[in-house]
């Protein structure tokens, strides 16, 4: 999935779409954050961040716990989050 499919969703009346778009953006930027980060321990990352690197690791694991408790609410508000992207 890529972050303007998720467009239609964003702009929705419906809350749980809105949240269903907000969930499938964070983990598009967290995989690539990962990738940025795995690249860059492999020593293959073909530039130099701006910020430091553990700069960048603090926010994916910021982005992680995101990710979860977003899951743990989707439990609670019955929101499949899987349906309908």
């Amino acid at each position: 999935m890529k972050i303007e499919e998720t467009a239609k969703l964003m702009v929705s009346d419906e809350y749980k779409e809105r949240f269903k778009a907000e969930y499938h953006q964070l983990r598009i930027r967290y995989r690539k954050l990962f990738v940025l980060l795995t690249k860059n321990r492999l020593g293959v990352l073909n530039f130099k961040p701006d910020c430091p690197i553990n700069t960048l690791k603090e926010q994916l694991e910021a982005m992680k716990h995101y990710i979860a408790v977003l899951e743990e609410r989707a439990i609670m508000e019955n929101i499949d989050l899987e349906a309908d992207i």
